[in-house]
Parts: structure tokens; C-alpha cells; sequence
């Protein structure tokens, strides 16, 4: 573990920081990293897509504790909080449209109230907002100059127009409330504690691999995504909220481009699985491409990512091997 971090005025006191959405998958790690480094970490979630198995390991740690809350609704903390790491909504389809309203005011009131809490503690805060921002883009890879193209009445703009607007949220707190915000861009992004049925790519494909079923391919395949180990991304969100520099917005994922039925065909080969690809028809407002151009986070957060795909999937392939009941 790292020396203890100590707030700004030099007392010793442990940074203390909010993490929502701090049980799902990408905060049961960041909770996990900030408890390494030496930090109290405070976890915030519905339990809408997060789960007490992922963080049931740190719940012995004296410096984590538990809050089962809806940020929909207001939060006031009982002690005071350096930073703010916001997480809490349903990031993929499945779980976004199963209630588009919700996963709406997640994004727009979740995201009101965060700040609101920042600025009562005058707490650094740090939106995790998404490549979903770019819509289906037309320019590739994407910079975070790109404005996008996006679909605001369609069934996924619940996830990425909230996204946006909570962006929108976050920079006018900073210019008209001083707000101290950060602002990363996350792309597709894999690994342990993904939920089996979350409905995204890579657990879709590994929980078929492994039961024996046919991998299902929407469109012709040929669609391309980047993928992220989740160690990789936590450090390069960690690095964000802990620079002074740069407010964002930061694209935060792994370059390296794919298409879905290279994906399928690594995982079957990875998993050992004797499963066919079959084809079904390509879902409405499904990104064509999708690559993040990293530059500015390996100039200024001095971040890239050092796990690779096929090392990658190993790891997750394992961890669903001990979960899924096949």
C-alpha cells in the first residue's frame, strides 16, 4: 500500500472520497484502487446494476464504508469529502433501456445533485461520461474536440444524451460555481465483475463461448470497437481526478481496433469453446466504428493502456469460468 494521502493542509487527516456507482463494475475497482492507495472510500449505490459480491472482499476494510442510495434523489454526506468520483448509471444497453426515464434523470438529476454536493463541500468532482457522446461517429478515431453524431430521439439517446448534458452539467458549474470538475470520456471497457447479463459484447460472447451457444453477430461483423482491460482504465481515471492541470474532456480507452467477429473468434479460441457466429440483424443507431484517439491522455496524464486483448480476455475468460453456472 502506498504512504497515506493527506488532504491540503498538511493535517494527516485521510483523503476522504465518494465513489457512486462504487458497486458495479468499474466502481467495485476504482473503490478497490482508491483503498490501495490509502484513501476512505465511500460507496454510493442503488444496487440497480451493482452487486454486494464485488465489493464483498473490502467490506472488512476499516476505511470503506456503504451507502445504499438512489443519487436521482439528493445526498448529503455526514462527513466531509475530498473528492467525487461519479459513476452511478446503467451503461449498457440492456440495463439503460430497461428504463430510459430513470436512466435519464440518473444522468441529469443524478448528476445536479453530485455537483451540488461538491460545491457544499468544495470537493473536486470527476463525471464519467463515455465514447456514447460521439454517437455514430463520422470522424475516426475520435478526439474529444469532436462534437459528434448523434441520434436524440432514438432509443439509446436516454444513455447518450444524458451523458452529454451531464457534461454540459459539469462545465457550467465550473464557470458559473467555480466548480472543480474533471470530465473522461470512457470507451468499451472489459474484465472481472463484468455482469454475465449486462449485454455487452465481450460478457455476451464469453457466457455464450463458454455454455456452448452460438455467438450471435449483429450487422456483417465487420463493426469495430476498441477494448480496454479494466485495471488499465481505473488507473488512467485515478490519474485524471489527481492531475491539476486539465479539466477534460479526456478520452480514456485502448486504441487498438477490432472488429465484432475478430472479437468472437479470439473469445471461442480463448475459451476452448466448440461454438459457431451467427448473424442477426444489426441493432438501430449501433456505432459503425468506434476508436478513441488517446493523445491527450498520453501527454498529459503521461496514460496508456498496457494490457492487450488477448491477455486480456485470458483473464476475463477465467473469471467467468468461476461464475457462470454452465
Amino acid at each position: 500500500m502506498e504512504k497515506q494521502k493527506t488532504d491540503k493542509a498538511g493535517t494527516g487527516r485521510k483523503k476522504t472520497v465518494l465513489i457512486t456507482g462504487g458497486a458495479g463494475f468499474l466502481g467495485s475497482h476504482l473503490c478497490e484502487h482508491c483503498l490501495n492507495k490509502g484513501e476512505h472510500v465511500i460507496c454510493v449505490d442503488n444496487f440497480f446494476t451493482g452487486s454486494k459480491d464485488n465489493i464483498k472482499h473490502l467490506m472488512e476494510n476499516p476505511n470503506f464504508e456503504i451507502i445504499e442510495h438512489d443519487i436521482i434523489d439528493p445526498f448529503f454526506a455526514d462527513k466531509h469529502v475530498d473528492q467525487i468520483y461519479n459513476l452511478a448509471c446503467p451503461a449498457s444497453p440492456v440495463h439503460y433501456q430497461f428504463n430510459a426515464i430513470r436512466t435519464i434523470k440518473a444522468n441529469v438529476l443524478g448528476m445536479i445533485n453530485m455537483l451540488g454536493l461538491a460545491m457544499k463541500h468544495k470537493a473536486r468532482i470527476l463525471q464519467a461520461s463515455t465514447s456514447e457522446v460521439y454517437g455514430d461517429p463520422q470522424e475516426h478515431p475520435q478526439k474529444e474536440s469532436y462534437w459528434g453524431n448523434v441520434n436524440c430521439i432514438g432509443i439509446r439517446a436516454c444513455y447518450d444524451e444524458g451523458k452529454r448534458v451531464a457534461e454540459t452539467l459539469c462545465f457550467d458549474y465550473h464557470r458559473q460555481n467555480n466548480v472543480d470538475i474533471r470530465v473522461v470520456r470512457i470507451f468499451n471497457t472489459y474484465g472481472p465483475r463484468m455482469a454475465a447479463d449486462d449485454g455487452r459484447v465481450v460478457s455476451n460472447f464469453i457466457v455464450q463461448a463458454l455454455k456452448g451457444e452460438n455467438l450471435t453477430v449483429y450487422g456483417d461483423g465487420k463493426q469495430t470497437r476498441s477494448f480496454c482491460y479494466v485495471t488499465d482504465l481505473i488507473e488512467g481515471i485515478y490519474r485524471m481526478m489527481n492531475q491539476d492541470n486539465l479539466k477534460g474532456p479526456v478520452n480514456l480507452g485502448n486504441p487498438g481496433e477490432f472488429t465484432i467477429l475478430q472479437l468472437a473468434e479470439k473469445i471461442i479460441d480463448t475459451s476452448r469453446s466448440s461454438s459457431k457466429i451467427v448473424f442477426k440483424p444489426l441493432p438501430k443507431d449501433d456505432p459503425v466504428m468506434r476508436r478513441p484517439d488517446i493523445t491527450l491522455a498520453k501527454e498529459k496524464l503521461k496514460w496508456e493502456p498496457a494490457i492487450q486483448l488477448d491477455e486480456g480476455l485470458k483473464n476475463t475468460v477465467e473469471y467467468f469460468k468461476s461464475t457462470v453456472k454452465l
